[in-house]
């Protein structure tokens, strides 16, 4: 089976948070798939906890070494789609991706993101509850 990954996923277990395991668990053995924007996200996500400074340079190289070795395929989806469904529900364009990107792919989205889960439902698309 495939599962749309979103950032929140990603971080959650290249940071080793507590959902880390059961996201695992989850995805073992499924075809991860993610939007081509993931990999920009993971920096500006690594970037903010610079900011907020939980993070040093050599944590930060050693999270993108782990995400380098999760097998994630990137796709692109239609930007077009993808503003309807931001402007539809109120949402950034980079969640609404993620959207897009389960209701192209007709797969389940996993994510951590209450906000995206919400509209996820709202829009009748399958996702995993974690």
């Amino acid at each position: 089976m495939s599962l749309i990954v979103d950032t929140s996923v990603i971080i959650s277990v290249i940071t080793n948070e507590k959902s880390k395991s059961k996201l695992i668990k989850i995805t073992e053995g499924e075809d991860l798939i993610s939007t081509s924007s993931l990999y920009w996200e993971i920096g500006n996500a690594i970037s903010a906890m610079f900011k907020r400074k939980k993070i040093d340079l050599k944590a930060a190289k050693e999270f993108i070494e782990y995400y380098k070795m999760i097998p994630i395929r990137l796709v692109d989806v239609d930007i077009k789609k993808s503003i309807e469904i931001a402007h539809q529900y109120k949402i950034y364009a980079y969640d609404a991706y993620f959207l897009e990107c389960a209701r192209n792919y007709s797969s389940p989205l996993l994510t951590l993101d209450n906000g995206l889960n919400t509209v996820a439902k709202q829009m009748n698309l399958n996702v995993i509850e974690v």
